[in-house]
């Protein structure tokens, strides 16, 4: 099912979701009350949670235009979260006009701002597929219908993963997707790590744990083998904001602790 097509939006407001408190951090307003309830509560955890917002939509800006300098014209964003611009669409357009993107995410409030995503340039394609991440096969068979398999495509994995236990399939769920990817396709991952602060980290999954929600925070180690068997672009699986700084949009933050979230880009032989 795409953006365009008529749905009925239920959007249930009597449970936090991450996409809607991702969009509280980033000072959006298309969040309630229980989203910015738990997002405060976080925040009493780690002070720093609006710029772990930032840092990471940072790196998704600087990876998409990297990517479409190194000729990609395909992208498969899963997780996408609730539009603020610059969109990846946007990024990859800037350099490539003719760039042909697909977005994914479950939550309902995105599918009713899908139109700010569908903006496309005339040269160019976006989509919206309202669908569960772990349902691969689904978004494989709906973006198929504006990407062509045959050809790179990247695919970005956002933090999405920390969302998702090792129960639930996470590793099979990266590997059933990057499966289907030709050669020279590349994946690129974010993810929120608890290596700094364990007690914070613990404190935070409990969280989510209580609200019928998941936080897997993962170790650098952990993080890098969804990874196996591609070939890692240099840095490497490194921290979001040492992930190639050169090509701008540092966030600055205040202290010397690194911010929590570990980022990387990998090509398919």
């Amino acid at each position: 099912m795409t953006g365009h097509e008529p749905q009925s939006i239920e959007i249930d407001t009597t449970k936090p979701h991450p996409a809607r408190m991702y969009d509280w951090f980033l000072g959006g307003k298309d969040n309630y009350p229980v989203d910015e309830e738990m997002a405060r509560q976080l925040l009493a955890l780690d002070a720093r949670g609006r710029d772990m917002a930032r840092v990471n939509r940072a790196f998704m800006h600087r990876a998409t235009r990297w990517l479409a300098e190194k000729g990609i014209r395909q992208f498969l964003d899963i997780g996408t979260g609730i539009p603020t611009e610059p969109n990846l669409h946007q990024i990859a357009q800037r350099t490539a006009p003719d760039a042909r993107i697909v977005y994914c995410d479950n939550d309902p409030i995105v599918l009713a701002h899908a139109a700010a995503l569908l903006r496309s340039t005339p040269q160019g394609a976006t989509e919206y597929i309202q669908a569960d991440a772990r349902k691969p096969e689904a978004i494989l068979e709906a973006a198929g219908s504006v990407l062509d398999f045959d050809k790179p495509i990247a695919l970005s994995l956002l933090a999405l993963l920390h969302f998702l236990d090792d129960e639930d399939g996470a590793a099979e769920l990266v590997d059933r997707l990057v499966e289907r990817l030709p050669s020279g396709s590349y994946l690129v991952l974010s993810h929120t790590t608890g290596d700094f602060d364990p007690e914070g980290a613990a404190k935070a999954s409990a969280m989510y744990r209580a609200r019928g929600m998941t936080l897997r925070l993962r170790s650098h180690a952990e993080v890098t083998t969804f990874f196996d068997g591609l070939e890692l672009v240099d840095p490497g699986v490194a921290l979001s904001a040492d992930w190639h700084p050169e090509l701008g949009e540092v966030i600055e933050v205040p202290g010397d602790e690194p911010i929590p979230g570990y980022a990387g880009v990998a090509r398919k032989a």
